[in-house]
Protein backbone atom coordinates (compact mmCIF):
# COMPACT_ATOMS: atom_id res chain seq x y z
CA UNK A 1 0.00 0.00 0.00
CA UNK A 2 2.67 2.34 1.05
CA UNK A 3 4.82 1.61 -1.98
CA UNK A 4 1.56 2.31 -4.33
CA UNK A 5 1.62 5.19 -2.32
CA UNK A 6 5.00 6.37 -3.13
CA UNK A 7 4.85 5.67 -6.56
CA UNK A 8 1.81 7.48 -6.76
CA UNK A 9 2.84 10.63 -5.34
CA UNK A 10 6.15 10.93 -7.75
CA UNK A 11 3.84 10.18 -10.61
CA UNK A 12 1.62 12.92 -9.74
CA UNK A 13 4.10 15.57 -8.97
CA UNK A 14 6.08 15.29 -12.61
CA UNK A 15 2.92 15.85 -14.14
CA UNK A 16 1.66 18.74 -12.69
CA UNK A 17 4.50 20.38 -10.49
CA UNK A 18 7.23 22.47 -11.59
CA UNK A 19 10.30 21.59 -9.03
CA UNK A 20 12.67 24.32 -8.65
CA UNK A 21 16.38 24.24 -9.78
CA UNK A 22 16.06 21.34 -11.68
CA UNK A 23 16.06 19.94 -15.65
CA UNK A 24 12.98 18.12 -14.94
CA UNK A 25 14.19 15.45 -17.68
CA UNK A 26 16.56 14.34 -14.77
CA UNK A 27 13.85 12.85 -12.85
CA UNK A 28 13.45 9.98 -15.56
CA UNK A 29 16.86 8.54 -14.03
CA UNK A 30 17.15 10.15 -10.42
CA UNK A 31 13.97 9.58 -9.14
CA UNK A 32 11.87 12.14 -6.64
CA UNK A 33 12.00 11.20 -3.13
CA UNK A 34 8.13 12.21 -1.74
CA UNK A 35 8.18 13.10 1.79
CA UNK A 36 5.53 11.87 4.11
CA UNK A 37 6.93 13.42 7.63
CA UNK A 38 10.09 15.13 9.30
CA UNK A 39 11.01 14.85 12.70
CA UNK A 40 14.29 16.35 14.30
CA UNK A 41 17.25 16.32 11.57
CA UNK A 42 15.26 13.47 9.83
CA UNK A 43 13.11 13.75 6.38
CA UNK A 44 10.75 10.61 6.00
CA UNK A 45 10.02 8.99 2.66
CA UNK A 46 6.28 6.64 2.50
CA UNK A 47 8.28 3.95 2.70
CA UNK A 48 9.83 4.28 5.82
CA UNK A 49 13.05 5.09 4.65
CA UNK A 50 14.85 8.25 6.31
CA UNK A 51 17.18 11.05 5.26
CA UNK A 52 19.57 13.16 7.50
CA UNK A 53 18.68 16.87 6.30
CA UNK A 54 22.61 17.96 6.36
CA UNK A 55 21.78 21.03 4.18
CA UNK A 56 19.43 21.88 6.37
CA UNK A 57 16.36 21.56 3.55
CA UNK A 58 18.40 24.63 1.41
CA UNK A 59 20.18 26.32 4.58
CA UNK A 60 16.34 27.71 6.12
CA UNK A 61 15.52 24.39 9.06
CA UNK A 62 17.56 25.13 11.78
CA UNK A 63 16.13 23.56 14.74
CA UNK A 64 14.94 20.51 13.57
CA UNK A 65 11.50 19.72 11.28
CA UNK A 66 7.99 19.18 13.52
CA UNK A 67 10.24 21.39 16.53
CA UNK A 68 7.44 21.04 19.64
CA UNK A 69 8.55 24.55 20.57
CA UNK A 70 7.97 26.36 17.08
CA UNK A 71 5.10 24.18 16.52
CA UNK A 72 3.38 25.46 19.77
CA UNK A 73 3.57 29.31 18.94
CA UNK A 74 2.00 28.97 15.70
CA UNK A 75 -0.76 26.78 17.33
CA UNK A 76 -1.20 29.85 19.54
CA UNK A 77 -0.79 32.16 17.07
CA UNK A 78 -3.28 30.75 14.39
CA UNK A 79 -6.29 30.91 16.92
CA UNK A 80 -5.21 34.69 17.12
CA UNK A 81 -4.45 36.12 14.46
CA UNK A 82 -3.51 34.80 10.99
CA UNK A 83 -2.73 37.51 8.93
CA UNK A 84 -3.95 41.65 8.62
CA UNK A 85 -2.23 44.22 6.02
CA UNK A 86 0.62 45.93 7.05
CA UNK A 87 -0.17 48.99 5.00
CA UNK A 88 -2.72 51.03 8.11
CA UNK A 89 -2.16 48.56 10.55
CA UNK A 90 0.13 46.42 12.81
CA UNK A 91 0.34 43.78 15.34
CA UNK A 92 1.96 42.48 18.42
CA UNK A 93 4.71 39.63 16.22
CA UNK A 94 5.78 42.39 13.44
CA UNK A 95 6.70 44.99 15.98
CA UNK A 96 8.16 42.32 19.19
CA UNK A 97 10.56 40.55 16.38
CA UNK A 98 11.27 43.88 15.06
CA UNK A 99 12.95 45.39 18.86
CA UNK A 100 14.46 42.10 19.33
CA UNK A 101 15.83 41.92 15.67
CA UNK A 102 16.91 46.06 16.30
CA UNK A 103 18.47 45.09 19.73
CA UNK A 104 20.19 42.34 18.74
CA UNK A 105 22.51 44.96 16.53
CA UNK A 106 22.73 47.67 19.28
CA UNK A 107 19.86 49.09 17.84
CA UNK A 108 21.99 50.24 14.89
CA UNK A 109 19.51 48.91 12.72
CA UNK A 110 16.34 50.26 14.55
CA UNK A 111 13.96 50.15 11.04
CA UNK A 112 13.12 46.65 9.13
CA UNK A 113 10.75 46.30 6.36
CA UNK A 114 9.70 42.88 5.51
CA UNK A 115 8.92 40.37 2.87
CA UNK A 116 8.81 36.52 2.22
CA UNK A 117 11.80 35.66 0.30
CA UNK A 118 15.43 36.21 0.09
CA UNK A 119 15.62 37.67 -3.63
CA UNK A 120 12.62 40.27 -2.11
CA UNK A 121 14.52 41.29 0.41
CA UNK A 122 17.55 42.08 -1.67
CA UNK A 123 15.37 43.81 -4.07
CA UNK A 124 13.97 46.05 -0.91
CA UNK A 125 17.51 46.87 -0.41
CA UNK A 126 19.09 47.78 -3.77
CA UNK A 127 15.61 49.77 -4.22
CA UNK A 128 16.29 51.37 -0.61
CA UNK A 129 19.50 52.30 -1.95
CA UNK A 130 18.83 54.17 -5.23
CA UNK A 131 15.55 55.94 -3.86
CA UNK A 132 17.13 57.32 -0.62
CA UNK A 133 20.00 58.54 -3.00
CA UNK A 134 17.68 60.36 -5.04
CA UNK A 135 15.67 61.92 -2.27
CA UNK A 136 18.96 63.10 -0.98
CA UNK A 137 20.06 64.46 -4.11
CA UNK A 138 22.20 62.20 -5.20
CA UNK A 139 20.75 61.35 -8.65
CA UNK A 140 23.58 59.73 -10.67
CA UNK A 141 24.12 57.32 -7.98
CA UNK A 142 22.47 54.52 -9.72
CA UNK A 143 25.12 51.48 -10.35
CA UNK A 144 25.24 48.65 -7.69
CA UNK A 145 28.50 46.63 -7.11
CA UNK A 146 28.84 43.03 -6.84
CA UNK A 147 31.60 39.98 -6.31
CA UNK A 148 32.77 37.72 -8.45
CA UNK A 149 30.88 34.40 -7.78
CA UNK A 150 28.26 36.22 -5.85
CA UNK A 151 24.64 34.77 -5.76
CA UNK A 152 21.77 37.27 -4.42
CA UNK A 153 18.86 35.39 -5.64
CA UNK A 154 16.75 35.09 -9.31
CA UNK A 155 14.37 37.65 -9.82
CA UNK A 156 15.29 40.14 -12.04
CA UNK A 157 16.73 42.92 -9.64
CA UNK A 158 18.90 40.15 -7.48
CA UNK A 159 19.63 38.61 -10.24
CA UNK A 160 21.64 41.35 -11.91
CA UNK A 161 24.02 41.74 -9.03
CA UNK A 162 24.92 37.82 -9.15
CA UNK A 163 27.73 35.87 -11.10
CA UNK A 164 26.59 32.53 -11.30
CA UNK A 165 26.39 31.82 -15.31
CA UNK A 166 24.49 29.02 -14.66
CA UNK A 167 21.86 31.30 -13.33
CA UNK A 168 22.40 34.73 -14.73
CA UNK A 169 23.48 34.28 -18.53
CA UNK A 170 19.78 32.90 -19.57
CA UNK A 171 17.92 36.16 -18.35
CA UNK A 172 20.88 38.47 -19.64
CA UNK A 173 19.29 40.67 -21.95
CA UNK A 174 16.52 41.19 -19.29
CA UNK A 175 18.91 42.67 -16.35
CA UNK A 176 20.11 45.99 -15.15
CA UNK A 177 24.02 45.48 -15.32
CA UNK A 178 26.20 45.82 -12.63
CA UNK A 179 29.86 46.08 -11.66
CA UNK A 180 31.88 43.30 -10.84
CA UNK A 181 35.12 42.98 -8.19
CA UNK A 182 37.65 40.73 -6.97
CA UNK A 183 35.88 38.05 -4.62
CA UNK A 184 38.07 37.49 -1.82
CA UNK A 185 37.51 33.58 -1.82
CA UNK A 186 40.32 32.55 0.08
CA UNK A 187 41.12 29.81 -2.01
CA UNK A 188 42.39 32.11 -4.91
CA UNK A 189 45.72 32.59 -2.20
CA UNK A 190 48.88 32.42 -4.36
CA UNK A 191 52.14 30.72 -2.99
CA UNK A 192 52.86 32.11 0.40
CA UNK A 193 50.13 34.43 0.61
CA UNK A 194 47.16 34.16 3.61
CA UNK A 195 43.41 34.94 3.57
CA UNK A 196 44.03 38.40 4.98
CA UNK A 197 46.08 38.74 2.26
CA UNK A 198 43.48 38.00 -0.17
CA UNK A 199 41.29 40.24 1.38
CA UNK A 200 43.08 42.68 0.87
CA UNK A 201 43.79 42.53 -2.80
CA UNK A 202 40.05 42.25 -3.01
CA UNK A 203 39.56 45.20 -1.15
CA UNK A 204 41.69 47.29 -3.41
CA UNK A 205 39.61 46.14 -6.05
CA UNK A 206 36.50 47.72 -4.95
CA UNK A 207 38.56 50.88 -3.92
CA UNK A 208 39.92 51.27 -7.76
CA UNK A 209 36.30 51.27 -8.33
CA UNK A 210 35.02 53.48 -6.13
CA UNK A 211 38.20 56.14 -6.96
CA UNK A 212 37.14 55.74 -10.76
CA UNK A 213 33.02 55.75 -9.89
CA UNK A 214 31.59 56.34 -6.26
CA UNK A 215 29.71 59.47 -7.57
CA UNK A 216 27.93 56.86 -9.79
CA UNK A 217 27.70 53.83 -7.15
CA UNK A 218 24.98 53.75 -4.74
CA UNK A 219 25.66 50.49 -3.18
CA UNK A 220 28.03 46.98 -2.88
CA UNK A 221 26.39 44.02 -2.01
CA UNK A 222 28.02 41.64 -0.20
CA UNK A 223 27.86 37.71 1.56
CA UNK A 224 29.69 38.32 4.29
CA UNK A 225 32.41 35.76 5.37
CA UNK A 226 30.79 33.03 3.03
CA UNK A 227 29.58 33.27 -0.75
CA UNK A 228 27.15 30.27 -0.16
CA UNK A 229 26.00 29.34 -3.92
CA UNK A 230 28.81 29.81 -5.61
CA UNK A 231 30.55 26.83 -3.76
CA UNK A 232 30.98 28.23 -0.06
CA UNK A 233 33.68 30.55 -0.72
CA UNK A 234 34.80 31.83 2.54
CA UNK A 235 36.53 34.90 3.25
CA UNK A 236 38.75 36.95 6.09
CA UNK A 237 36.59 39.17 8.19
CA UNK A 238 39.07 41.77 7.54
CA UNK A 239 37.25 42.23 3.67
CA UNK A 240 34.50 43.24 5.57
CA UNK A 241 36.15 46.05 7.47
CA UNK A 242 38.14 47.60 4.89
CA UNK A 243 35.45 47.15 2.46
CA UNK A 244 33.34 49.21 5.42
CA UNK A 245 35.97 51.68 5.30
CA UNK A 246 35.76 52.42 1.80
CA UNK A 247 31.91 52.81 1.69
CA UNK A 248 32.36 55.66 4.56
CA UNK A 249 35.07 57.66 2.55
CA UNK A 250 33.36 57.27 -0.67
CA UNK A 251 29.81 57.73 0.31
CA UNK A 252 28.69 54.06 -0.69
CA UNK A 253 26.06 51.90 0.94
CA UNK A 254 27.30 48.88 2.40
CA UNK A 255 24.54 46.08 1.65
CA UNK A 256 24.76 42.68 3.62
CA UNK A 257 23.51 39.90 2.12
CA UNK A 258 22.99 37.49 5.34
CA UNK A 259 20.35 35.56 4.20
CA UNK A 260 21.72 32.21 4.17
CA UNK A 261 24.67 33.49 6.70
CA UNK A 262 22.87 34.90 9.36
CA UNK A 263 21.32 33.69 11.93
CA UNK A 264 23.95 31.64 13.93
CA UNK A 265 25.19 30.23 10.62
CA UNK A 266 28.35 31.32 10.48
CA UNK A 267 29.51 31.16 14.39
CA UNK A 268 27.65 34.25 15.63
CA UNK A 269 24.15 35.45 15.20
CA UNK A 270 25.16 37.71 12.42
CA UNK A 271 28.17 37.33 10.20
CA UNK A 272 29.31 40.73 10.25
CA UNK A 273 29.77 40.78 13.81
CA UNK A 274 32.64 38.63 13.59
CA UNK A 275 34.38 41.83 11.59
CA UNK A 276 32.44 44.45 13.90
CA UNK A 277 31.00 46.08 11.57
CA UNK A 278 27.29 46.85 10.75
CA UNK A 279 26.17 47.64 6.96
CA UNK A 280 23.93 50.23 5.58
CA UNK A 281 21.15 47.26 4.92
CA UNK A 282 21.18 43.68 6.16
CA UNK A 283 18.95 41.28 4.36
CA UNK A 284 17.51 38.43 6.61
CA UNK A 285 15.77 35.20 5.72
CA UNK A 286 16.05 31.41 5.20
CA UNK A 287 16.80 30.56 9.04
CA UNK A 288 15.10 33.37 10.53
CA UNK A 289 11.61 31.72 10.63
CA UNK A 290 13.22 28.57 11.60
CA UNK A 291 12.63 26.76 8.30
CA UNK A 292 8.68 26.60 8.69
CA UNK A 293 7.03 29.90 6.65
CA UNK A 294 8.37 32.00 3.98
CA UNK A 295 9.73 35.62 5.73
CA UNK A 296 12.43 38.03 4.89
CA UNK A 297 13.17 41.40 5.80
CA UNK A 298 15.72 44.64 5.91
CA UNK A 299 17.03 46.10 8.34
CA UNK A 300 18.49 49.30 7.83
CA UNK A 301 19.94 52.76 9.75
CA UNK A 302 17.88 55.57 11.13
CA UNK A 303 19.47 58.04 8.21
CA UNK A 304 18.22 56.09 5.92
CA UNK A 305 14.84 55.80 7.15
CA UNK A 306 14.55 59.48 7.73
CA UNK A 307 15.49 59.99 4.14
CA UNK A 308 12.11 59.00 3.19
CA UNK A 309 10.38 60.66 5.93
CA UNK A 310 7.98 63.47 4.51
CA UNK A 311 4.74 64.48 3.74
CA UNK A 312 5.19 63.34 -0.21
CA UNK A 313 4.03 60.52 -1.28
CA UNK A 314 6.55 59.83 -3.79
CA UNK A 315 9.56 60.35 -1.58
CA UNK A 316 8.18 57.43 0.63
CA UNK A 317 9.64 53.95 -0.29
CA UNK A 318 7.20 52.50 -2.59
CA UNK A 319 7.09 48.73 -2.18
CA UNK A 320 4.95 46.10 -1.12
CA UNK A 321 3.90 41.99 -0.58
CA UNK A 322 0.86 41.47 0.12
CA UNK A 323 1.88 38.95 3.23
CA UNK A 324 4.78 41.65 4.36
CA UNK A 325 5.02 41.17 8.15
CA UNK A 326 2.93 37.75 8.36
CA UNK A 327 1.65 36.88 11.91
CA UNK A 328 2.19 33.28 11.77
CA UNK A 329 5.71 33.67 9.89
CA UNK A 330 6.65 36.71 12.57
CA UNK A 331 5.36 33.84 15.54
CA UNK A 332 7.82 31.34 13.86
CA UNK A 333 10.72 33.84 13.85
CA UNK A 334 10.24 34.99 17.89
CA UNK A 335 9.89 31.34 18.73
CA UNK A 336 13.04 30.83 16.71
CA UNK A 337 15.14 33.59 18.44
CA UNK A 338 13.45 32.52 21.96
CA UNK A 339 15.02 29.15 21.26
CA UNK A 340 18.81 31.00 20.37
CA UNK A 341 18.13 32.23 23.90
CA UNK A 342 16.79 29.61 25.92
CA UNK A 343 19.12 26.74 24.87
CA UNK A 344 22.70 29.25 24.17
CA UNK A 345 22.74 27.98 21.01
CA UNK A 346 26.08 29.52 19.69
CA UNK A 347 28.05 28.46 22.45
CA UNK A 348 26.45 25.15 22.28
CA UNK A 349 26.97 24.90 18.14
CA UNK A 350 30.32 25.55 18.47
CA UNK A 351 31.09 22.21 20.56
CA UNK A 352 28.97 20.15 17.69
CA UNK A 353 31.45 22.18 15.36
CA UNK A 354 34.50 21.08 16.67
CA UNK A 355 33.06 17.36 16.83
CA UNK A 356 31.90 16.97 13.28
CA UNK A 357 35.46 19.05 11.95
CA UNK A 358 37.19 16.81 13.88
CA UNK A 359 34.51 13.78 12.94
CA UNK A 360 35.41 14.88 9.24
CA UNK A 361 39.70 14.66 9.27
CA UNK A 362 39.47 11.24 7.02
CA UNK A 363 37.72 13.87 4.80
CA UNK A 364 40.07 16.87 5.17
CA UNK A 365 42.81 14.63 4.86
CA UNK A 366 41.49 12.63 1.59
CA UNK A 367 44.46 12.48 -1.67
CA UNK A 368 40.99 13.57 -3.53
CA UNK A 369 40.23 16.55 -1.65
CA UNK A 370 40.99 19.85 -1.50
CA UNK A 371 40.58 23.26 0.42
CA UNK A 372 38.86 21.30 3.07
CA UNK A 373 37.07 24.62 4.85
CA UNK A 374 34.71 25.12 7.90
CA UNK A 375 32.87 28.77 9.29
CA UNK A 376 30.60 28.34 12.11
CA UNK A 377 28.28 25.64 11.20
CA UNK A 378 29.16 25.11 7.39
CA UNK A 379 31.66 22.80 6.13
CA UNK A 380 32.99 22.06 2.53
CA UNK A 381 35.76 20.71 0.57
CA UNK A 382 36.29 20.33 -3.25
CA UNK A 383 36.59 17.00 -5.24
CA UNK A 384 39.73 16.83 -7.11
CA UNK A 385 39.49 15.28 -11.15
CA UNK A 386 35.65 15.19 -10.03
CA UNK A 387 33.82 12.75 -12.45
CA UNK A 388 30.93 14.13 -15.01
CA UNK A 389 27.58 14.90 -13.46
CA UNK A 390 29.10 14.64 -9.62
CA UNK A 391 26.40 16.54 -8.05
CA UNK A 392 23.85 14.48 -9.26
CA UNK A 393 25.68 11.20 -8.62
CA UNK A 394 26.82 12.65 -5.01
CA UNK A 395 22.74 13.79 -4.23
CA UNK A 396 21.56 10.18 -5.44
CA UNK A 397 24.18 7.75 -3.81
CA UNK A 398 24.06 9.73 -0.88
CA UNK A 399 20.21 9.19 -0.65
CA UNK A 400 21.18 5.25 -0.03
CA UNK A 401 23.38 6.30 2.47
CA UNK A 402 20.22 8.00 4.33
CA UNK A 403 21.35 11.35 3.68
CA UNK A 404 20.35 14.34 2.02
CA UNK A 405 23.26 16.41 0.19
CA UNK A 406 23.04 18.25 -2.84
CA UNK A 407 26.49 18.94 -4.26
CA UNK A 408 27.52 22.47 -5.97
CA UNK A 409 29.12 21.53 -8.62
CA UNK A 410 32.57 19.45 -7.40
CA UNK A 411 31.99 21.58 -4.02
CA UNK A 412 30.54 19.05 -1.09
CA UNK A 413 29.06 20.84 1.72
CA UNK A 414 27.41 20.35 4.84
CA UNK A 415 24.97 22.96 6.81
CA UNK A 416 22.82 20.70 9.12
CA UNK A 417 20.42 22.05 11.33
CA UNK A 418 21.60 22.99 15.03
CA UNK A 419 19.77 20.40 17.08
CA UNK A 420 22.36 17.36 16.00
CA UNK A 421 23.35 14.73 18.46
CA UNK A 422 26.66 13.03 18.77
CA UNK A 423 25.54 10.04 17.10
CA UNK A 424 24.38 11.94 14.15
CA UNK A 425 27.66 14.10 13.69
CA UNK A 426 29.87 10.92 13.89
CA UNK A 427 26.87 9.04 11.48
CA UNK A 428 27.23 12.15 9.02
CA UNK A 429 30.66 12.27 8.72
CA UNK A 430 30.80 8.18 8.81
CA UNK A 431 28.66 8.58 5.66
CA UNK A 432 29.52 11.33 3.83
CA UNK A 433 32.95 9.98 3.64
CA UNK A 434 31.46 6.65 2.15
CA UNK A 435 29.45 8.01 -0.40
CA UNK A 436 32.18 10.46 -1.38
CA UNK A 437 34.28 7.37 -1.88
CA UNK A 438 31.71 5.31 -3.56
CA UNK A 439 31.16 8.75 -6.36
CA UNK A 440 34.92 9.32 -7.31
CA UNK A 441 35.26 5.25 -7.93
CA UNK A 442 32.92 5.55 -10.20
Amino acid sequence: MELNKQSDWVARSLRSVWHPCTQMQHHETIPLIPVSRGKGAWLYDHDGHRYLDAISSWWVNLFGHANPRINAALKDQLDTLEHAMLAGFTHEPVIELSEKLSALTGHVLGHSFYASDGASAVEIALKMSFHSWRNNGHTAKQEFVCLKGSYHGETIGALAVTDVALFKDAYGPLLRASQTVMSPDARTATEGETAQDVARRAASDVERLFTERGDKIAAIIIEPLVQCATGMAMHDPLYLQLVRALCDQHNVHLILDEIAVGCGRTGTFFACEQAGVWPDFLCLSKGISGGYLPLSLVMTRDDIYQAFYSNDVTRGFLHSHSYTGNPLACRAALATLQIFEEDDVLNTNRVKAERLTQALQPLAQHEQVRNFRQRGMIWAFDAIDAPKDFSRRFFATATEHELLMRPIGATVYMMPPYILSDEEIDGLAANTLAVFNKVMAG
